[in-house]
Parts: C-alpha cells; structure tokens; sequence
C-alpha cells in the first residue's frame, strides 16, 4: 500500500502566498546594457558614413607621373609566314621563353651532326620510348611543353645525344627525372645506382655508366651511358654509346656540367 505524504497545515497555508518578484531588476540590468550597444553601433555607423561623405566631395588626389612616360611595345601585326609564338606573344615572352634549342650545346669540331632542333613529343616518344602511344600520354599528363635536341657522332666510336625537356612546370619535370633515376639502377639498363654529377645535389641529378657492355658475336661491344640533371622547370638528358665498350666517366660528367651552364 502506497503511503500517502501528509502536508503540515502550516506548509499548505503558505502555498498561496504570493512569492517576491526577483526577476524585475534583472530585465531592467539587461535592457540599459542593449540600449548602450545599439547606440555605440549607431554612433559607428553614423561616423562611418559621415567619412565616406565628406571623402566623396573631396578632389580625387592625383597619382604620381609615371617614370617612362612613352612605353615602347611592339605594334600587333598580321599573321603571315613569318608568325611564331613569339611574335603573337612580344608583351609576355619572357628571357626562359627563348628558343630552347639555342640553349643546346654546339657539337665539337670535327664531329657529325645527325639532328639539331626542335622536337615534337611524338617525335622525341619514337625515338625515346619502345611503347611511344603510351609515352605521349605520359609526357601530355607531366605537361611536356618544349622539347629540343642535338646528335652527334665523333669517329664512328662515340655517339652523343643531348635533350633539354621543359615541363610547364617543376613538378612534371621532377616526375620525369625521378621517372628515370627509378629504372636506370635496374640490370636491364645500367645495372647500378649511378654516381653524383660534379656541382649537382643529389637530389637534382645522377649519371650512370652500363655496368657490363653488349657483346654479341661478330659485333664491336657496345657500352652506354646516361646523364639526367633537372633544373627548374628543365630537364637535360644525355644519353652517351661508345661502340667499343669503353667509357670515361670525366666525359660524360664535363658535357653534363657544361650543357647545365648554358641553362
């Protein structure tokens, strides 16, 4: 059985008597203090207003002359053979836009020059690449922009090919670069890690020489080797043979260093 709470008669008498009213003094405390911040508000936005007048009927100050009063800039013309991207774009070429090929080493005295130039993609994916559709795709992804390159044969014994790749920017041209430090070191290739190039950090270029020549009956040995350097937004590849399986790392290492000067 549920016990039944009883109310003492004295409790139940106060339950009707009206309880003081605390809370007036509360509601006034916070009405003063909206009051206040809406006329600071009204205050700042009538001095921000009075600002924006008084500078709306001032005199506009005058900028200062320019120091070249007559810039010179090349007049628009029509397109006819003679047209080149440069050309179309005179005002914003700048010094790195320049022919990339004219950064090319010149080959040696006495040398025979099979290619200097220009390249297309698909031209350097032909010769560069034994799947060349694939490689295209690859090179588009890196944002391949300019390609050029010089071949050259000295004595029928060593045969030389430079390539300056720019990328339209560092990262594709670090993705192609780290792309060949990756499969060189392998036995298919050169077969070892490779050495530092004199002057580059590590991380900026590598030079490798085949760890063991081509042999094949009745053919000269033949011995390769490959110099990959990035600068910048440019990548410079030497790829170096020598048909009697030898090579001098100095070599190689001096066209390295004196192509990487021309950039």
């Amino acid at each position: 059985m549920e016990h039944e709470q009883t109310i003492p008669e004295e409790r139940k008498g106060d339950e009707s008597a009206p309880e003081p009213d605390t809370s007036a003094p509360r509601r006034r405390k916070g009405r003063t203090t909206l009051l206040i911040a809406g006329a600071a508000a009204l205050g700042v936005l009538a001095g921000t207003i009075t600002g924006y007048a008084v500078q709306y009927h001032r005199e506009p100050t005058p900028l200062p002359p320019l120091a070249q009063q007559d810039i010179a800039t090349p007049k628009p013309l029509a397109v006819n053979d003679a047209t080149s991207p440069r050309s179309i774009n005179a005002n914003r070429w700048h010094k790195a836009d320049e022919d990339l090929a004219a950064k090319l080493l010149e080959a040696p005295r006495g040398a025979t020059v099979a290619f200097s130039g220009a390249q297309s993609p698909d031209e350097f994916a032909a010769d560069y690449y034994k799947n060349p559709p694939a490689a295209i795709g690859g090179l588009v992804r890196d944002g391949v922009r300019r390609i050029a390159a010089v071949q050259w044969s000295e004595d029928n014994r060593n045969f030389v090919e430079i390539r300056l790749l720019q990328f339209q920017n560092r990262s594709g041209a670090e993705e192609f670069q780290t792309g060949v430090e990756g499969y060189m070191p392998t036995t298919k290739y050169a077969g070892n890690a490779g050495s530092d190039v004199p002057g580059v950090p590590a991380d900026f270029g590598q030079l490798w020489i085949d760890s063991e020549a081509q042999e094949k009956a009745g053919y000269l040995p033949v011995r390769g080797a490959r110099a990959v350097v990035r600068r910048g937004d440019i990548v410079m590849h030497i790829s170096y043979v020598n048909n009697r399986g030898d090579i001098d790392e100095k070599v190689l290492a001096d066209l390295a260093k004196r192509q990487m000067e021309r950039l």
